[in-house]
């Protein structure tokens, strides 16, 4: 097991260092500039002049070699140094370690609500083939996989503002000092966000069981005369699971970029809303080290139900 985890754990590096160089080397192509960005608020848009613009790049660093600067970024991160905004001067890293938990936690609540939902869908579905029960969840499914997270945010929001005069509390309130003020704030972001994740846990559910259901030692296990509640908690869920983890794994990336926009659209002030507003300005320190920590964030997930493939089936630890 141990050799199994050094393996993925070095497969994490230069996933990390590739997107890492990525995210620089685009934010340096797209169209804009910090600088005249920034000249332009201070002294307005006709009064920028060459002058100043070279004095700022200096003050930026902007004018070394491309090498240099991110050589010079990537050798902070090990320190906990995420840079200062150009923003602002202010430093990154307090600014995203203060937003980063709310996207967690809508990211989190998306996720156990998928789970904790559509695993239970797709287990219905699959025993009651061809019923209507099975029909309607399909329905269902696909339904919430066809309708955009935004619009149904959107929806919400309208819905409840417009029929029931009641909008969710601006602002965030950590869950140990006002539980319900924060369920009140988060809920909806997550709800939405669930919606989608729990019709594709529950279509992956239920093909996996179908699929496990017809195997051979299933009819062995019926035939040898187990229960058929044990037949499909001991022998059919644990087998058909493997497939769902990685769904739900690979879907928290999506998760996390949904948060994204749900923080837009409920005013929550998580590191989505930080990543607009520096992408609107072209804040590149700050964008940079946003866009690492999703990234090391998703790695370390993977690591995660790598090891939990490795717990389910102990085949995968020899690969």
């Amino acid at each position: 097991m141990q050799a199994f985890l050094m393996r993925r754990v070095l497969m994490m590096i230069p996933t990390i260092l590739g997107a890492t160089l990525m995210v620089f080397l685009l934010m340096r192509v797209v169209p804009g500039d910090i600088v005249y960005a920034r000249l332009a608020g201070e002294q307005g848009a006709a009064s920028v002049d060459p002058a100043s613009v070279a004095k700022l790049r200096t003050e930026l660093g902007l004018d070394r070699p491309l090498l240099v600067q991110y050589l010079e970024w990537i050798a902070g991160i090990p320190l906990g140094d995420l840079g200062d905004s150009m923003w602002n001067r202010l430093p990154v890293g307090e600014e995203i370690w203060s937003r980063f938990p709310i996207t967690v936690e809508i990211a989190f609540m998306a996720v156990a609500m998928g789970f904790v939902f559509g695993v239970p869908l797709g287990i219905i579905s699959a025993l009651k083939r061809g019923t209507w029960m099975d029909f309607a969840s399909r329905v269902f499914a696909i339904s919430f996989l066809a309708f955009p997270t935004f619009w149904l945010g959107l929806i919400i929001l309208v819905i409840t503002v417009r029929n029931f005069n009641w909008m969710p509390p601006l602002g965030y309130h950590a869950i140990w000092q006002e539980p319900l003020t924060n369920l009140k704030q988060l809920i909806f972001p997550s709800l939405v966000l669930a919606s989608h994740q729990m019709a594709i846990v529950a279509r992956m559910s239920r093909s996996t069981m179908l699929e496990v259901l017809g195997e051979d030692y299933i009819r062995t296990a019926r035939a040898k005369g187990l229960a058929e509640s044990m037949v499909v908690w001991r022998h059919v869920m644990k087998n058909s699971m493997i497939p769902v983890i990685t769904i739900v794994s690979v879907a928290f990336g999506s998760l996390l970029a949904g948060a994204v926009v749900m923080e837009v659209v409920f005013s929550v002030p998580g590191v989505g809303s930080y990543l607009i507003q520096s992408i609107t300005v072209r804040d590149y320190t700050a964008t940079q080290a946003i866009v690492f920590l999703l990234a090391l964030f998703f790695v370390v997930i993977n690591l995660f139900v790598d090891i939990s493939y490795g717990w389910l089936d102990p085949r995968i630890r020899r690969t």
